[in-house]
């Protein structure tokens, strides 16, 4: 019961004194305030440099081949064929920390449009998931193709922004009939601008097939089989349109290393997070062992790359900007105490006698220790209410008007109010502790 009547006790107080107990939690309010106008600002930043930079392969992981061999020669990574559409699939299922997965199976070659022409920088065979893969979704225009497309070996892609400016300048490519190295593909749809990587290579200078279209009617044979086996082989079987006279829609042998199931080059993978990205790689590396029947103590015939370098830029920027919020947190916090501080110390002085009076009724030193505890514990609390409305309403106007991206943390606005909780009790202890230390005579006697 003696904090409840210390809490009213301070109550009366601080109405006694309105304007100045206002003009001393300012300090608390516009602190608090800008923490957490600048944390939900920060935060939405973050979060959106976090997803432009996953829109450019962060989260991606990379499934390739081994190498194969031949007398003693390796023929380098990606050259073995070990790697199926169906791995792309498995991974989807058998692997929780994988949003998503697809196979690719990639060529170079021209494409022609009326009296137009352009070899773009990426050709890719593969499926509807690739634009989940790459966080490219809604198209610019069009569709992207189905899964029943790429089961029916159709003839339709979906190019970038920068073939669609080269071949259509600035026409819709929708509905248009392009060749790629003599066969007729259907444009469905435009992809939406992406720019350069962080490597400098444009990213909209690309071409997406079914895999099985790019594979058997483009290439011939997969890109791994051509890897070992004679160039004249691969201009000859490139260069035929499925299902032309001769050519199987089944792999051609290799002479170094047999096919005996259709390979793509890789499979492209995304995980849920950047912090996903060790589990899926240890999900995934089971998951292909098990399929490819890898014995224990036996390498894997696979390899996985990862995109650490961008994850860890994303991770120490973050960690960055976290800091600096930090600090200016706590710039603004002490700022608001010490305020509380001067004014508890300056209310002290002025009730010098009504604290003799009440030592003198029989209050202890412990109760008026509490009740002015308690005083800049309310101011400080009261503060950070007003500076929380603030703040938020804060950060909801600027993303309004200058369309800044913004997130709500209620972590934020609890870390904000238990903090000026905690700065009440640092900063007001001292006055609370001055006074209750004064001798009762010399309290009643003081001018």
């Amino acid at each position: 019961m003696k904090v409840i009547e210390a809490v009213y006790t301070a109550l009366g107080a601080l109405r006694r004194n309105l304007l100045r107990a206002a003009l001393t939690a300012l300090g608390i309010i516009i602190g608090v305030a800008s923490v957490i106008a600048m944390m939900e600002i920060g935060q939405g930043s973050s979060s959106a440099i976090q997803a432009t930079i996953a829109s450019m392969g962060a989260n991606n992981l990379i499934i390739r081949a081994g190498a194969a061999a031949s007398g003693g020669v390796s023929f380098g990574a990606g050259s073995a064929n070990t790697i199926t559409p169906d791995d792309a699939e498995a991974i989807i299922k058998e692997c929780p920390a994988v949003a998503a997965a697809a196979p690719l199976d990639r060529t170079r070659g021209q494409i022609v449009f009326q009296e137009r022409n352009w070899i773009p920088l990426n050709i890719y065979g593969t499926t509807p998931n690739f634009l989940r893969v790459r966080d490219w979704y809604p198209l610019a225009e069009g569709e992207m193709f189905t899964d029943a497309d790429v089961m029916g070996v159709a003839g339709v892609a979906v190019i970038g922004q920068t073939i669609a400016r080269e071949l259509f300048s600035g026409a819709s490519a929708v509905g248009k009939e392009i060749r790629v190295e003599n066969v007729p593909l259907k444009v469905l749809g435009v992809l939406a601008p992406k720019g350069a990587n962080m490597m400098g290579m444009d990213q909209d200078d690309v071409l997406l097939a079914p895999w099985t279209t790019v594979k058997f009617r483009i290439n011939g044979i997969s890109e791994g089989a051509a890897a070992q086996t004679a160039d004249s082989q691969k201009e000859t079987a490139g260069r035929e349109v499925y299902p032309g006279s001769g050519i199987s829609p089944y792999p051609v042998s290799s002479a170094v290393q047999p096919i005996r199931f259709v390979t793509v080059d890789q499979v492209i993978a995304a995980a849920r997070s950047g912090k996903d990205i060790p589990v899926a790689i240890e999900q995934i590396t089971k998951t292909l062992r098990g399929r490819h029947r890898v014995t224990n103590g036996k390498p894997d015939d696979f390899n996985i790359r990862d995109m650490s370098e961008m994850t860890d830029a994303v991770a120490s920027t973050s960690k960055l900007m976290t800091r600096l919020l930090l600090i200016v947190a706590l710039i603004s916090l002490v700022v608001g105490g010490v305020g509380i501080m001067n004014i508890m110390l300056v209310s002290v002085t002025e009730r010098t006698r009504e604290i003799g009076l009440r030592m003198a009724v029989g209050a202890r030193g412990r109760d008026i220790l509490i009740q002015f505890l308690v005083e800049a514990v309310i101011l400080c609390l009261v503060g950070g209410g007003v500076g929380i409305v603030l703040g938020h309403g804060g950060s909801l106007v600027v993303s309004k008007v200058l369309g800044w991206p913004i997130e709500t943390s209620m972590l934020a606005i609890g870390g904000a109010f238990g903090v000026s909780a905690g700065v009440g009790i640092l900063f007001g202890y001292y006055p609370a502790r001055k006074a209750s230390a004064l001798d009762p005579i010399e309290a009643l006697r003081y001018e």
